[in-house]
């Protein structure tokens, strides 16, 4: 994917440091991960201030599925994303609860682990593992594919190909994985939505337009 890392620079020129994923410790941007599955951020936002000071894996592992579901409902699918949550605490407890224990083991590892917990597919495992667990792996959303494919790139298709691809086109580095992918969901949200506005748009030069 030649360019690649040209894009980003334009995109962090554009938009500056995006300070992405909001979240006051690991385990909330774990919670964050699960909660914004098929919904917008601000859903998310008001699911976690729910919470109030409530939100800790000791918590989620002693409440009912009836009440998290009752504290997660503005994030949508709540019984489900109930049920995901337990399992995503059932599986840090493993840990004790205790992110340094879970970053000393390597990156592939977690991410199989990850895998296999209920509700946790790729999207959700990569953004575990890059804002919580500081392993890299890029984040591939459909974001991503819209704006990639628009440039021209011609992508793969399935997502561990997809995300391969952009790792071998960018420095692997944590910091940029972080960042890029950021900066991607703000470039969607101000120009390539669904439909496009590409007047002013920062990546022009380099877009293909390739919009269907």
């Amino acid at each position: 994917m030649k360019g690649l890392l040209e894009v980003y620079k334009i995109l962090l020129s554009t938009y500056g440091k995006r300070n992405w994923w909001p979240a006051q410790t690991a385990f909330e941007m774990m919670v964050g991960a699960i909660l914004t599955q098929n919904t917008a951020w601000t859903n998310v936002e008001k699911a976690i201030a729910n919470f109030g000071e409530s939100l800790s894996p000791q918590f989620i592992e002693a409440a009912s599925l009836e009440e998290l579901a009752d504290i997660i409902r503005p994030s949508g699918y709540y019984n489900q994303k109930a049920i995901y949550l337990k399992a995503l605490t059932a599986w840090f407890k493993k840990y004790d609860y205790d992110p340094e224990k879970v970053r000393k083991k390597q990156g592939q590892v977690l991410r199989q682990e990850l895998l296999e917990v209920k509700g946790v597919g790729r999207e959700t495992a990569d953004s575990i593992l890059t804002y919580a667990l500081d392993k890299p792996f890029f984040i591939v959303d459909a974001y991503t594919k819209r704006i990639l494919s628009r440039l021209g790139y011609e992508l793969p298709t399935t997502y561990d190909q997809i995300r391969l691809q952009i790792e071998e086109s960018v420095p692997k580095d944590l910091y940029l994985y972080n960042e890029f992918h950021a900066l991607i969901v703000e470039h969607a949200k101000q120009y390539c939505q669904k439909k496009p506005i590409c007047e002013g748009c920062p990546l022009q030069t380099f877009c293909a337009k390739k919009i269907g």
